[in-house]
């Protein structure tokens, strides 16, 4: 007599006949900073074609799926936004960029006549990673901006430098904590308070970095009042 067969029995002898396969075809590459892995890596993007099989062997398509990632190294599969995150190298550049443009929104502010202002500048410049960068340079640099768009020191925060904080600290803003953000501006506050407190023109250009920065307009209140404290 043969033996009857249970229904959780029935279900594992189905699920050896019956499955599902995912064929991927590979339709691009590139770098991305893979979540697995920690770091930066190779990736596959990745569409595939579900089909049914009987047996393992595909017998009837069941349709599209994908697009997804897949890390060359780890070949961890993940959704496509993570291509929104920048690597390793362009975060580092994206950061250095931000400092520098901060830097400079500031010294336009309060202009480039005080030493201490342009030397306290240009070392949180060099720390941010641009080894090469002087006073001189960064003196030449707010020059040649207030050149080009006409402002005058003692204006506010002219509508070309606003734009150019904007696109140097938008991309950058959702990948930085909110730690990283405050220690943005307060960086940018010491440079303004290197040679006494707060011009109005530079309160104005550190506003607009913390607005780039997306910190709310109570909290940059906070901070520049506390760059202003001795630690």
């Amino acid at each position: 007599m043969l033996p009857v067969r249970g229904r959780d029995d029935r279900a594992t002898w189905a699920a050896r006949i019956l499955g599902t396969r995912i064929a991927w075809t590979p339709v691009g590459d590139g770098e991305f900073f893979c979540t697995g892995c920690g770091g930066d890596r190779n990736y596959q993007r990745l569409t595939g074609r579900r089909r049914l099989t009987v047996l393992g062997v595909p017998v009837l398509s069941r349709g599209a799926t994908g697009p997804v990632v897949e890390c060359v190294s780890c070949r961890r599969h993940c959704g496509t936004d993570a291509l929104d995150h920048p690597t390793t190298r362009r975060f580092s550049a994206m950061l250095r960029d931000a400092v520098h443009t901060a830097a400079l929104a500031v010294l336009a502010a309060g202009g480039t006549g005080s030493r201490t202002v342009l030397e306290t500048a240009a070392g949180t410049v060099r720390a941010a990673g641009f080894d090469d960068c002087t006073e001189e340079r960064l003196a030449d640099l707010v020059d040649a901006l207030a050149a080009d768009t006409g402002r005058f020191f003692e204006q506010p925060c002219g509508a070309s430098l606003t734009i150019e904080l904007h696109e140097a600290l938008d991309p950058l803003a959702p990948h930085l904590a909110p730690a990283g953000r405050e220690a943005l501006l307060l960086q940018a506050a010491r440079i303004a308070l290197a040679d006494g407190p707060y011009t109005p023109a530079e309160r104005d250009a550190l506003t607009t970095i913390g607005a780039a920065l997306t910190i709310h307009a109570d909290d940059v209140t906070r901070l520049l009042a506390a760059a202003r404290t001795p630690s």
